[in-house]
């Protein structure tokens, strides 16, 4: 073998023997490795808190706390009974009934009424406004209702009074020298000592009085204002 094929098979040799090598051994580690992506961050949307609205006040009824008394009698008139009881009602006033009797009362065109208490248990103190509601029945003698409105007077209630029920008022003896109007005889009312008007709603201080049913919205009114000052 001459030396240049000599040289020439262990150039040979030597390649073989690195290609086992780089094929058998353990494998280089690579000097670098890149770190993994960040996770996504995944945003929670935060609920959005909606703007609390303030709650509606309702306002009281300018008259909520006050308190009405109505007597009736049988065969009361309905208007004088209904119209002033609304008027007070719409503007809060509660509205209690007395009368002689617990049973229901019949209006004059048959309208029925179940009273709250009889009369021997009212206490003026117990109301703002004592009303007196005519009828045709009327009992203007009836000691209870005297004495119901002497109490009123005695204690300033407005004490109020229609059609032939002011003359409750002068037998109970508080109409003296006070200005009132009546639908009964006008001489029957100054015998007590009232001093009778034309008028078909008179006011005189506390002492609301009016002539009959065509008067009972502008009766209403007048209590409505004595109540209201």
């Amino acid at each position: 073998m001459s030396r240049q094929q000599w040289l020439q098979r262990m150039v040979y040799l030597s390649l073989a023997a690195l290609l086992l090598a780089g094929c058998g051994g353990t494998p280089v580690a690579p000097t670098s490795t890149l770190p993994p992506p960040a996770p996504t961050a995944t945003l929670t949307p935060i609920p959005s808190t909606p703007t609390p609205v303030p709650p509606t006040l309702t306002q009281a009824p300018k008259l909520a706390s006050k308190q009405a008394l109505f007597v009736i009698f049988e065969s009361f008139e309905e208007s004088e009974y209904g119209i002033p009881r609304t008027l007070l009602e719409d503007k809060g006033v509660r509205v209690t009934v007395a009368s002689t009797t617990l049973s229901a009362v019949k209006g004059f065109r048959g309208k029925t009424v179940n009273p709250d208490l009889l009369l021997s248990q009212v206490h003026a103190a117990d109301y703002d406004v004592i009303v007196f509601v005519g009828a045709f029945l009327y009992d203007e003698n009836d000691p209870e209702t005297h004495r119901i409105a002497q109490e009123a007077v005695a204690q300033n209630k407005v004490l109020a009074a229609i059609c032939i029920a002011p003359m409750t008022l002068a037998k109970a003896g508080v109409l003296k020298g006070k200005r009132a109007t009546t639908s009964a005889d006008a001489s029957r009312l100054a015998h007590e000592g009232a001093i009778y008007t034309l008028k078909t709603v008179e006011r005189d201080g506390l002492i609301i009085t009016a002539n009959g049913p065509a008067a009972s919205q502008e009766f209403g009114e007048a209590i409505l204002a004595a109540l209201e000052e």
